[in-house]
């Protein structure tokens, strides 16, 4: 199947065929968006940096208490989807005086400022377990399901939502 930077489907490139066979049927009926309302009827209700800061941080109080502190939480207008970013964490060492100081700053894409609530949860897991784990590897993934046990089938169906509103823009 065809992942150009205007398709779709790109979003789900990695998946099985059958897979992509399936959402791009989803596409053709006009029945992606039905599914997903219907599965993530509610949109959160996060409006700014400061709310999101209390959101991030009470799930990292929850499962990373020991982890390094967060400087900065915010939605970024400037993180755009088709760099496959969706929220960065960015760690950043500096010297000041004769002291080394580092950073982890948090910010999420602000296409998710509107988002269903479970979609925002999933992108906050992901970036506060890189905290612990720099990498996508398997530690990094257990981690994630450790904090959100269905992570897996929300960034699916996160990467559908995706799709979605690509079609509503066209």
């Amino acid at each position: 199947m065809n992942t150009k930077s205007n398709d779709p489907l790109r979003y789900i490139a990695g998946y099985s065929a059958d897979l992509k066979a399936q959402v791009q049927a989803m596409i053709d009926n006009q029945t992606l968006n039905q599914y997903l309302a219907k599965k993530y009827p509610q949109q959160h209700t996060i409006g700014n940096d400061k709310a999101l800061r209390d959101y991030v941080m009470e799930i990292k109080n929850q499962y990373l208490r020991k982890s390094a502190p967060l400087n900065k939480v915010a939605f970024d207008n400037k993180i755009h989807v088709v760099n496959n970013a969706l929220g960065l964490h960015s760690y950043v060492s500096r010297v000041q005086g004769g002291k080394l100081k580092s950073n982890n700053e948090i910010r999420i894409g602000a296409v998710f400022k509107k988002a269903p609530n479970a979609f925002l949860n999933m992108i906050v897991v992901h970036e506060l377990a890189h905290l612990k784990e720099k990498d996508h590897n398997k530690s990094f993934y257990q981690l994630c399901q450790h904090m959100l046990p269905d992570y897996h089938q929300l960034e699916f169906d996160m990467r559908l939502y995706l799709a979605q509103l690509e079609l509503e823009q066209r």
